[in-house]
């Protein structure tokens, strides 16, 4: 099917798939983990995973969209994680170069949409251009108040987790907090983007079925969609048909049903 034909069969299924959500139970918080950009570029037998990391820009770009027309609060992104820099220095190298530019090139968008963004995770790590690039593009955006798309980078669930218990016992050190008194909320507090909620909806692309230490706390009881879909090829129809699934759910959150 030509690429139109396919662009104009997608858009026609989105459509009817988003007729059928009701925005009043939409998943306030979504995660993605996304999944299978190197799969893709072999399929398609390029030599370079970087090319499935390009393709995975219009992924991104329809997942975000459609986050906004669901009615979805918050959009939570596995872009880098802490065990990605174990890649071929190359890769890393063109990775980072990309989310640069990814960063540039969509802040006019991102801000048509009034999306504001955020990241979890530690930067200093990575290449001063493509610090700043996020920097200057979480600025631009600061002053939205639709979605909030929040990218983790270089990012790790035990990490995060880690970092919260140093917050903890500089504050228990600093007579702010007594030991015998922290509670969940406490540590919940410490995260890196408490503000946004846990997610009520986590999807994994590729049908990989494990969380890749991805928001380990705040996961506990996020429902689940793996998807067989790899990343570059995800697009609003399959983020639909995850939110449907979700809306079919009872959530207990460890009650009885």
């Amino acid at each position: 099917m030509p690429r139109s034909q396919t662009k104009d069969a997608e858009e026609a299924r989105a459509a009817e798939l988003l007729d059928r959500i009701d925005r009043s139970r939409a998943p306030r918080h979504v995660a993605i983990i996304m999944d299978g950009n190197g799969r893709w570029a072999r399929q398609r037998g390029f030599a370079e995973r970087i090319r499935g990391h390009e393709a995975a820009a219009e992924a991104v770009r329809s997942t975000v969209r459609g986050c906004g027309q669901a009615g979805v609060e918050a959009l939570t992104l596995y872009a880098f994680s802490t065990e990605n820099w174990t890649r071929p220095a190359a890769e890393v190298a063109a990775l980072m170069r990309l989310l640069a530019r990814f960063c540039k090139s969509e802040i006019p968008e991102l801000n048509e949409n009034r999306v504001r963004m955020v990241t979890s995770g530690d930067l200093a790590p990575m290449p001063a251009a493509t610090r700043r690039a996020i920097e200057q593009a979480c600025e631009a955006l600061s002053r939205n108040t639709g979605l909030v798309l929040n990218l983790a980078l270089n990012y790790g669930g035990r990490q995060e987790i880690a970092e919260a218990a140093r917050r903890l016992a500089r504050d228990a050190r600093d007579g702010k907090l007594d030991p015998e008194k922290i509670t969940v909320a406490d540590i919940a507090s410490r995260l890196y983007h408490p503000e946004l909620g846990d997610p009520d909806l986590l999807i994994r692309t590729s049908g990989e079925m494990r969380v890749s230490n991805f928001l380990l706390w705040e996961i506990a009881y996020s429902e689940i969609v793996v998807t067989p879909t790899l990343w570059p090829d995800f697009r609003r129809s399959h983020l639909f048909e995850a939110i449907l699934d979700f809306q079919q759910r009872e959530r207990r959150y460890g009650g009885v049903g």
